[in-house]
Parts: C-alpha cells; structure tokens; sequence
C-alpha cells in the first residue's frame, strides 16, 4: 500500500473540511469505528458522521494542518491542527494526533487525541505559572 495510506489519510480529511460526509463514508469499512478522548468511547463511523453534521452551521470553515505523518503498512499516525472560523467571527485551534487503520484500502478505524492548547499558548506542565 505504501504512501497511498497516507494520502487516503489526508483525502479523508478533505473530504470533512468541504462538509463532504459521504465522500468521507465511502473511503471506510462497513464496519469502521471511532474512538476520541472526549470519554464516550468507541462511536460507529455513520454514528461520528452524524455527529459532525451540525459543523455545517455553526462553523464557517474548517481546515487541518497536517505537521507530521507515520505509517506501516496499513496504519496511519499524524499529529495536525484543526483550525476553524466559526459563524461569529471567533477562532479556534484545536491540536490532535489522529490514528487511522486501513483494511483492504479501506479506513476501519479512527483514533483521535485532542490537545486544547491555553489562549496564552503554554501548555500544562511547560513552566507556565497561573
């Protein structure tokens, strides 16, 4: 499979910054999970999808930046920004790794970290004083 998992990676990512959720359906299993750090646990991928639909109106845009990629042979590691403008004029950035499982060129399974960074930019535990 080589750098063609990572580029799936990325169009999967694509395919959510233009609201593309079936687009972004078609590049997974029938049987592909989710797991983010929010504590809910494991979400089926329609389950996510629906999840996100709601960007559609509260999110002018959305854009990920990819700063670094990983693979093996069917698994994809990368560290990004997800940047979005919401309708009110604000910004956001939000910092994550996301993990992606491929089977048979297929995405079957989404992991994803995120890492609110403070408005003052210091992370916990970097020597910033409250």
């Amino acid at each position: 499979m080589g750098g063609e998992i990572s580029e799936k990676a990325i169009r999967c990512l694509r395919h959510l910054e233009a609201y593309d959720f079936t687009g972004m359906r078609a590049m997974c299993t029938d049987t592909a999970t989710v797991w983010h750090n929010d504590g809910k646990g494991e979400q089926t991928i329609d389950g996510k999808l629906e999840q996100l639909k709601p960007l559609v109106t509260a999110v002018d845009s959305l854009r990920y930046e990819i700063g670094r990629q990983f693979q093996n042979s069917n698994e994809v590691l990368q560290q990004q920004v997800l940047h979005l403008a919401m309708r009110d004029g604000s910004r956001i950035e939000l910092h994550a790794m996301m993990y992606f499982r491929f089977r048979d060129g297929l995405v079957d399974r989404i992991e994803e970290y995120v890492y609110p960074v403070p408005a003052d930019g210091n992370a916990p535990g970097d020597g910033a004083r409250a």
